[in-house]
């Protein structure tokens, strides 16, 4: 009998939520990875997967990480994730939202939820009609809440500077040149700061307009999906969707740096190492990506306005300094060091 337990990626989750609605076609994961430092918090992903394996590592994959990253981020949070398996057009209707939104008030505030890939802050305000445990809705100016996407890209914005600083010994991103796999929220939030500061972009995303769009916004060039690990550039920053770090990618890549938005960027654990041997210094994804749950648990605790925001965001250079001074240090390689980390803040060491 094939079980969650026997997954490769499954690491002691508390809970994992099979969610179906016949009515409404909804199919949904919900996994909770750790409620240590708090209740379960994580977006939720709408996605259409290949099978409802690739969904269930996903969902591990995804809550582990978020775990770690509320950690790391200093949040009273756990970690979790939900996905919604979509079919091929990634079909959202107000009945699935709705049921989505039942089976997570079921769980009484254990997990709480906001927008991922595939989901806005409009499904936020049609999810929050059937519970209260769920953050990323829209608010007036000044206050704290809405779509996390921009929260994330100044988060991944001064964690790229934070790398070419101790990289390559540049204080700005003027004349550098940036490969940006993505072209959505996050991706264009990185590209437009790195933009004003000189930087010069290569940009691809699966949507090409929309590569096209954010490059003639910002001045770059549009590059294929497939290439855009592998051109020669000062940093490559994968923004779009995760385990495109492989034995075989790290092998072709042609940067000092790597630092990006997406989750689980690393296939394994073993190509942490495989970009140290290659003296390629990589940004932890969960680190460097924590401004949007920065944003997210701010506003769902109430415990702040935009300020804490801010300065929550800009500890995150702070963060990814410590993490790469013990790797060089130790000569471990900086996810294995975020990880450690990681884990002994949720009790796991």
């Amino acid at each position: 009998m094939n079980t969650p337990w026997g997954y490769p990626d499954f690491d002691a989750h508390e809970a994992l939520h099979f969610v179906t609605d016949e009515r409404s076609g909804l199919r949904a994961i919900i996994a909770m990875h750790s409620t240590h430092l708090g209740p379960a918090a994580g977006g939720t992903r709408l996605w259409h997967y290949a099978n409802d394996a690739d969904a269930l590592t996903d969902a591990l994959r995804l809550s582990r990480g978020m775990s770690y990253k509320n950690a790391m981020a200093g949040l009273p949070l756990g970690g979790g994730k939900a996905v919604v398996l979509a079919n091929q057009t990634r079909t959202k209707t107000p009945e699935m939202l709705a049921a989505f939104g039942r089976a997570v008030n079921s769980l009484g505030g254990k997990y709480v939820t906001a927008e991922d890939v595939g989901m806005s802050v409009a499904d936020m305000i049609d999810i929050s009609k059937q519970t209260k445990f769920v953050a990323g809705l829209p608010v007036g100016g000044g206050e704290v809440g809405g779509d996390p996407g921009p929260h994330t890209s100044l988060g991944v914005f001064l964690g790229i500077k934070a790398a070419v600083k101790r990289a390559l010994g540049k204080d700005s991103l003027n004349g550098l040149h940036i490969a940006l796999q993505g072209a959505g929220s996050v991706a264009g939030g990185v590209a437009r700061q790195a933009a004003a500061e000189g930087a010069r972009l290569s940009i691809a995303d699966v949507d090409r307009a929309r590569a096209e769009s954010l490059a003639a916004e910002t001045g770059g060039s549009v590059v294929t999906p497939d290439d855009i690990l592998f051109i020669e550039a000062d940093v490559v920053s994968p923004c779009a969707l995760g385990a495109i770090l492989t034995e075989q990618s790290i092998a072709r890549l042609s940067t000092p740096i790597v630092a990006g938005g997406a989750n689980n960027q690393l296939a394994t654990a073993e190509d942490g190492e495989r970009l140290q041997a290659r003296g390629i210094l990589y940004a932890p994804d969960y680190v460097i990506n924590a401004g949007g749950i920065i944003n997210v648990s701010t506003e769902y605790l109430g415990d702040g306005g935009p300020d804490l925001v801010r300065s929550r965001i800009e500890a995150i250079p702070g963060r990814l300094e410590q993490i790469w001074a013990e790797s060089a240090a130790t000569d471990r390689d900086p996810a294995c060091v975020a990880d450690a980390m990681a884990q002994k803040l949720i009790g796991r060491r």
